[in-house]
């Protein structure tokens, strides 16, 4: 389907349509010869309110023609034509915008607004069709410069219906129309899906693996924009865009700094870089949320102390510099660094740092988030060259698997584009994914042209959903009865006093850093030790905590574990990002609307209306009950909240989680050593039981809370045994919790005697 004018409708904006009148039938003469003549489609707003709410819902709009009584405004009865025009330009800097006025009106008009037009129409000295020829020119420009470059070259291939005689085998969807399973596929997906889907043979569209052609320049343009000095687009995600990081910089035997805190994809990169890890140990609340390192976990004397502690690093290597630094931001529970304070203390301790923002690549675009990212502008301080990896898919608008790798030339040291892309070419593919190159050109254009206004929408949201469920826990807490919190400061300092954060302007929480920003003195967090101005939480990253645990980590006589609101929550179409024991975690994205937020809220209030009512647990969660009715069918809801409960209190479960967490283990090889045993065949799965003093071969990370519990090649000895009886107390609760299996990567689990057992690979000895 090929987009044409028509997709790009003209907004009036008039309360004259329906008039009896002479401006009136002007009006509609118009509206009919767009449509008529000029073959455009036009959307009608009769006052400026509602002109301001199309706006801010349709992204598709290509004229905005505004018709302007001057001193007549009253006309319109609703909003101001100046609002309007701020509206629009911050949403969308470049639509053609048209006042509609008569010539003695122009006066009348303010210069800054006369700034914000493109054009003025005279109503009545110009012919309705030379009005409508004009919009229609106006409307054609615009369309031509919307899409950036490299989709817009894609389009134009696609769009030239040329016989193909090279690959991908399927011809532009031909293929795919011989058999009934691929005439499904290619209705389901639409023509164009294919006819975009391209080969490196056809040279208009440049090379990805030489960064050559428009691919090279979309590549620019997202530096450009993302505040790098290189860019490079990776279609394999970012555990590829990290290992390529690596592989770019490290070398057999180097020394890495390494957050313990970090993506599976990081230990991988440690393994096919063959180099000697040191850990950055993050801090855990004892709600068990994960927290930032230690800022002295940055500085000199700590990373040399732990070089020298390391059992596995030669001596004669132990006063090398590290090679690398790899540091997760956010956390997967939305704390932000202050990058400059990091830059600060890793300027002469390592050669490169690296931040893995998966979660953060619209960090750049809201000023909320200032110093806290990679990419961020700090010209007079002095750094290593800083690499950045961000999931472009996960948070902004590219397909999944598209990502960008950013890089930032260091002080004294500048990163060589061709040495670089031979990491680069092993990572990728000669065969790339046209639409997800176009996914992240598109991006980038989107976030250079709306990124502020999208953020502080998104942000504002978060703050008002914030607020919504912390106002409702208070409301119910004066009743006598309980709801959902929010993991979030309870009074903030507004106008020189701490007030209730639900009686802060959300204008204020959204567009200030201050609130968000973690310190000793006001322990909402549980953080005692925090440092100052070292650590944010982002505003979008919702955490919602359950009944059942004190923020000092005492439990509470009853509570409501948060995997059974999760489970709950899924029942009912609301897929969360990340469930912790009392925590679950949300993502209120650009794509987030209001129907989402509003059916998570009534979702909630349900939820507790069959907790509070003890509904039967078949008809809260049939599927679970029909699996295990042994298990669960003489049990209502607050009863199996209840049992759960006692059971994590009984065994202390988070107490075992974070005594586990608070031990790095003997290292006894490198995780490459321990990989290369795994390659070698010269492994085996050791059950728990079996465990002590055997050597891990892969890592093992129990989600809650995906921090790695165990890397390849540490030993569970008895140092390690808080991580041996974790893993137990797990084992045995799926036994008595049957159907609530967590994911532990790095255990298979196996049947025996009716009972569940964990297993993992290990070494032979």
């Amino acid at each position: 389907m090929k987009l044409t004018k028509v997709d790009w409708p003209v907004l009036i904006v008039s309360s004259l349509f329906d008039a009896n009148n002479d401006a009136g039938n002007r009006m509609r003469e118009l509206e009919h010869a767009l449509i008529t003549e000029q073959n455009c489609s036009v959307i009608r707003a009769y006052c400026y309110d509602d002109a301001a709410s199309i706006v801010h819902n349709r992204a598709d709009l290509g004229v905005i023609v505004i018709d302007w009584e001057i001193g007549n405004e009253t006309k319109i009865q609703c909003g101001r034509p100046e609002t309007l025009l701020k509206e629009i330009r911050a949403r969308n800097k470049s639509i053609p915008v048209c006042l509609l006025t008569d010539s003695a009106g122009r006066h009348s008009i303010a210069t800054d607004l006369l700034a914000m037009l493109d054009e003025l129409l005279w109503k009545h000295a110009d012919t309705v069709d030379f009005l409508a020829g004009r919009i229609e020119t106006l409307l054609l420009e615009y369309i031509k410069q919307i899409n950036p470059v490299f989709f817009s070259t894609l389009v134009q291939y696609a769009e030239a219906y040329k016989y193909a005689w090279h690959t991908p085998g399927h011809m532009g969807g031909e293929g795919f129309l011989k058999s009934p399973a691929g005439v499904g596929m290619y209705k389901f997906f639409g023509e164009n899906v294919f006819r975009a889907d391209l080969s490196i043979s056809v040279p208009e569209l440049g090379s990805l693996l030489d960064h050559s052609g428009v691919v090279g320049d979309a590549e620019q343009k997202s530096a450009k924009v993302f505040g790098a000095d290189l860019t490079f687009y990776v279609l394999n995600g970012t555990s590829n865009a990290n290992q390529i990081i690596w592989r770019s910089q490290a070398v057999r035997d180097d020394i890495a700094v390494v957050d313990r805190n970090c993506h599976k994809s990081l230990n991988y990169s440690m393994v096919i870089t063959d180099i000697y890890p040191v850990y950055m140990q993050p801090r855990r609340n004892q709600l068990g949320i994960i927290g930032p390192c230690r800022l002295k976990e940055f500085s000199k004397e700590t990373i040399q102390q732990n070089i020298k502690k390391s059992p596995i690093i030669p001596d004669a290597k132990k006063r090398a510099e590290p090679v690398m630094s790899a540091l997760t931001n956010s956390t997967y529970d939305g704390l932000c660094y202050n990058v400059s304070t990091i830059k600060e203390q890793l300027e002469k301790n390592v050669k490169n740092m690296h931040f893995d923002e998966a979660w953060y690549a619209y960090a750049k675009f809201h000023p909320i988030y200032a110093n806290h990212f990679g990419m961020a502008e700090t010209p007079h301080e002095k750094h290593p060259p800083i690499f950045c990896s961000q999931s472009t898919h996960k948070l902004l608008t590219a397909f999944s698997q598209s990502s960008m790798l950013h890089v930032k030339h260091g002080s004294h040291t500048k990163i060589d584009q061709a040495e670089m892309n031979e990491s680069y070419m092993m990572h990728g593919s000669t065969s790339p994914q046209y639409s997800m190159i176009a996914s992240l050109d598109v991006a980038t254009k989107i976030m250079e042209d709306s990124g502020t206004i999208l953020l502080s929408d998104c942000i504002y949201a978060a703050v008002v959903l914030r607020q919504k469920i912390a106002g409702i826990a208070a409301e119910m807490k004066e009743k006598g009865s309980w709801f959902f919190s929010m993991w979030q400061p309870e009074d903030v300092e507004f106008e020189h006093a701490l007030v209730p954060f639900t009686k802060v302007p959300a204008t204020y929480l959204s567009t200030t850093q201050e609130p968000w920003v973690l310190d000793a003195g006001n322990n909402w967090h549980g953080f005692t030790d925090i440092e100052d101005n070292f650590v944010m939480l982002d505003p979008i990253k919702l955490t919602i905590t359950t009944p059942g645990l004190n923020l000092d980590g005492s439990y509470q006589s009853s509570g409501i574990p948060a995997m059974i609101v999760t489970d709950y929550l899924i029942r009912h179409g609301i897929v969360c990002e990340k469930t912790d024991y009392y925590s679950f975690l949300l993502l209120n994205s650009i794509g987030t609307t209001k129907a989402k937020q509003g059916t998570l809220l009534t979702a909630l209030l349900k939820f507790k209306e069959c907790y509070d009512k003890n509904m039967p647990m078949q008809d809260v969660f049939p599927d679970l009950v029909k699996q295990y009715p042994e298990s669960y069918q003489h049990l209502g809801l607050r009863e199996h909240c209840d049992a759960i409960h006692a059971y994590y209190k009984e065994h202390d479960l988070l107490g075992k989680m974070h005594d586990a967490f608070e031990i790095i283990p003997h290292q006894v090889m490198k995780p490459s050593d321990a990989y290369q045993e795994v390659v070698k065949k010269n492994v085996e799965y050791v059950a728990l039981k079996d465990l002590h003093n055997r050597v891990a071969a892969v890592m093992l990370v129990p989600y809650p809370p995906g921090i790695p519990i165990l890397m390849g090649g540490e030993t569970v000895d008895s140092a390690a045994q808080p991580i041996l009886e974790y893993l137990r107390t797990r084992e045995a609760f799926e036994n008595t919790f049957p159907g609530y299996e967590s994911d532990i990567h790095g255990v298979e689990r196996f049947k025996k005697g009716g009972k569940t057992y964990f297993k993992t690979l290990c070494v032979k000895v």
